[in-house]
């Protein structure tokens, strides 16, 4: 495999020039600009840049993303163990264990020796535009992520946090259900909540509840959480009070977790968890929740992608089965072909045919 460098590029910078990297929260209230992966399971990387510039328009001449088979793909949970997953937590929720806890599978498929994380993420910015787009590759840390994440875990400009957490998804608005906006309304309180232990007494309000958004190939319900960082909290508090996200954990959060470490069969990785950049020379950073998100694992040789749904006492298995097929549908054909949309029977063959396994 040829020497790939560390790089990151979000919101239209690419940092390149790698200074150091740290698992430390706390220096990202240091000095510098930084970029960040923090996996699902608790794994931090911090990783600081010295040359910054603005992000071109187009790829470098030469870059191709090689991406696995469309048939080559396999799953953690097929669908008969994903639907006994949906009815398990249907089970937690009438024992009055848990509100809402998100059920996810993890894909994989193998990887070109050489294939490159920054060519993916050139192909993900051409056919799936997505606000919080972003890319890190750390190679000799292990780190080679490309998110095409719809959804902010954390914005932060000086004292004020914003979260959007995103719940109920669908084809057309028309597909939403009361179950969707409940849900939403149930992870809009958590977040409340997690932001409440680190902002100001009072200052954390909710500008905007259950607003519909249309993304590539569907929409989905999102809110707005705002808060002031009280005097005396930096990153390591704010990571600490609301890590991992509520929107892809669950009600109450410490229930959720539970199930969801039963129930899963592998682990989420960056899936889930937080990438994005921090300015700490300005007192700024945004974080997206990692969903819409390929990383590579060179140890094993696998390109993983993830996706799950929220689970409430309305939900229908085969419906919340459907809504992971959708969520991945779109990136997947674009991450196995490069192909142009309207592909449906390349992309029914990823989901549906694809050989299952069980890891």
């Amino acid at each position: 495999m040829k020497d790939l460098p560390s790089a990151a590029r979000f919101g239209g910078r690419v940092m390149s020039g790698l200074v150091d990297v740290t698992s430390d929260p706390e220096a990202l209230d240091s000095q510098g600009m930084w970029a960040l992966v923090a996996g699902f399971e608790g794994r931090l990387t911090c990783a600081r840049f010295r040359d910054v510039r603005s992000l071109p328009r187009r790829a470098a001449p030469g870059t191709r993303w090689n991406g696995p088979g469309r048939a080559q793909w396999t799953t953690s949970l097929d669908r008969d163990a994903y639907t006994a997953g949906v009815r398990r937590i249907r089970e937690h929720i009438a024992a009055g264990e848990v509100y809402q806890a998100n059920l996810c599978r993890v894909l994989s498929a193998p990887v070109t020796p050489g294939a490159d994380i920054e060519a993916l993420a050139d192909l993900l910015a051409e056919r799936h535009r997505a606000p919080y787009a972003g890319m890190i590759s750390l190679p000799e840390h292990g780190i080679e992520v490309a998110s095409a994440s719809p959804e902010l875990f954390l914005r932060r400009t000086g004292r004020v946090i914003e979260s959007g957490p995103i719940k109920g998804t669908g084809r057309t608005a028309a597909d939403l259900l009361d179950k969707d906006h409940a849900e939403n309304v149930m992870i809009v309180d958590l977040v409340r909540n997690d932001l409440g232990r680190v902002c100001a007494t009072g200052s954390v309000t909710v500008p905007e509840l259950c607003a519909v958004e249309k993304h590539p190939g569907l929409v989905h319900l999102v809110s707005t959480v705002r808060g002031e960082l009280r005097d005396g909290a930096g990153w390591g508090e704010l990571l600490a009070a609301s890590f991992p996200p509520g929107s892809v954990t669950g009600a109450p959060k410490a229930s959720a977790l539970r199930i969801i470490e039963a129930l899963e069969t592998a682990p989420r990785g960056p899936y889930c968890g937080g990438i994005g950049w921090v300015d700490a020379d300005r007192g700024t950073g945004e974080l997206a929740v990692g969903i819409r998100t390929f990383w590579i694992d060179r140890a094993h040789g696998r390109l993983l992608f993830g996706t799950g749904a929220g689970i409430t006492w309305g939900s229908d298995p085969d419906r919340e089965w459907e809504e992971t097929e959708l969520k991945a549908a779109r990136l997947l054909a674009i991450a196995s072909q490069g192909g142009p949309e309207g592909h449906r029977a390349a992309v029914r063959h990823l989901i549906t045919e694809t050989v299952i396994t069980g890891g």
